[in-house]
């Protein structure tokens, strides 16, 4: 008998796919036709979406180990999409991109050790994590914004980059932890 745990048709589950199938399509439209407007709806849809399927999988008792490995997948390949589209773009400096994606780098290589040890590929997700990723989800639309000429440039462009700079810090703060969390598991793993 299957477990609430194996639901895989949650609503929940459904935002976070729906917010995977966007991907390639915001890139599309960033690179391609540079629509920029429906790039940038797609986007802030995304930022909510990802508020949402949380939301809606704690307050419907949906929660699943589906949505516990879609809903942070969707998020880095969100993180991802947008940091080459707004870099190749020359919205955002490289510099931001490396920074950002050196440490999911980080802790990809760490992987390999978990699974060795007997753990999954991912941890539990944590609050700093959360709140990294909600802050680099707002830094993108806004800086997205503030690349285009419009009364609201400047008042984007500031809160733009100090979302990307909390964001990027609290990104790197919190895969910090995770390697932490990561060696106690192992080192709890060993002395059992």
């Amino acid at each position: 008998m299957k477990s609430a745990e194996d639901r895989i048709w949650t609503v929940p589950n459904i935002l976070s796919m729906l917010r995977l199938l966007g991907v390639p399509v915001f890139l599309w439209l960033v690179l391609g036709p540079k629509a920029d407007g429906w790039a940038l709806v797609l986007l802030m849809l995304a930022g909510f979406s990802d508020w949402l399927d949380g939301k809606l999988a704690r307050a419907w008792n949906q929660t699943s180990r589906l949505g516990r490995l879609l809903d942070p997948v969707a998020d880095r390949l969100y993180i991802l999409a947008t940091l080459i589209g707004l870099t190749l773009r020359e919205v955002m400096p490289w510099w931001l991109a490396a920074l950002i994606i050196g440490r999911d780098v980080v802790l990809m290589l760490g992987v390999p050790v978990l699974r060795r040890h007997g753990f999954g590929p991912a941890l539990p997700v944590h609050f700093l994590g959360k709140a990294a990723t909600a802050c680099l989800l707002y830094a993108f639309p806004l800086l997205f914004l503030a690349s285009h000429d419009g009364w609201y440039a400047d008042m984007a462009r500031i809160m733009g980059w100090a979302f990307a700079i909390w964001g990027t810090g609290l990104y790197w703060w919190a895969g910090a932890l995770y390697v932490v969390q990561g060696r106690r598991l192992i080192g709890g793993a060993s002395r059992a």
